[in-house]
């Protein structure tokens, strides 16, 4: 930045980038429970919500996590988050029976979809619960273990400040619709593409 015509106009282009940010915080002044949908093909979703979970942790609120799907509980997360949380604030639930293709049996996958949802229907009744990550929950949208005009009315009547991310491939357009903020992930490549393991400690 040896050049002073250079670094004013990076200075102007800061200065005008200050204005629009200060006047976007400016008009954000509500304070309420955020629905939040993370979808798409690509990695991360899961993840991303479990970043929100340290985060609120952080901030000393309550959380439960019910994971739909996924069957194992010897993932990484679940490991560090029951080591290191204070077990009265963390509520976690492994609620799936795994795979759907692997299960075979539409039976127990409604079955288990039920169940973890009326799990998960507690949470969202209770105003002491501040964080809530229903994990994989959209497959049972595309599936339809569940009702999705029940679960929408359940959500809308959650506790006014409770925050709820739920994560999933292919979210039906009336939960993005619903939500508050949406982040669709991409598949760019993947190591599992070219013959990579799923890995500990970054896939599980």
């Amino acid at each position: 930045m040896n050049d002073p015509d250079k670094a004013e106009r990076h200075n102007q282009r800061m200065r005008r980038k200050k204005a629009v940010v200060d006047e976007a915080i400016a008009a954000a002044q509500q304070e309420r429970g955020v629905l939040v949908v993370n979808t798409g093909n690509g990695k991360g979703k899961s993840s991303a919500a479990f970043g929100v979970v340290a985060r609120a942790l952080g901030h000393g609120m309550k959380v439960a996590v019910i994971q739909f799907v996924k069957g194992r509980s010897d993932t990484g997360e679940e490991a560090f988050f029951k080591q290191a949380a204070d077990p009265g604030r963390l509520h976690w639930h492994v609620t799936g029976e795994g795979f759907t293709w692997e299960i075979q049996n539409i039976e127990r996958d409604v079955a288990a979809a039920q169940a973890a949802w009326a799990l998960a229907s507690r949470y969202l009744n209770d105003p002491e619960i501040g964080l809530v990550v229903l994990d994989e929950m959209t497959y049972a949208f595309k599936y339809r273990w569940l009702e999705l005009a029940q679960v929408l009315e359940v959500l809308a009547a959650r506790p006014p400040l409770q925050h709820v991310i739920i994560t999933g491939r292919a979210a039906p357009e009336a939960l993005i619709e619903a939500a508050d903020t949406v982040t669709d992930m991409t598949m760019v490549k993947h190591a599992f593409k070219a013959g990579v393991r799923a890995m500990p400690g970054l896939e599980w």
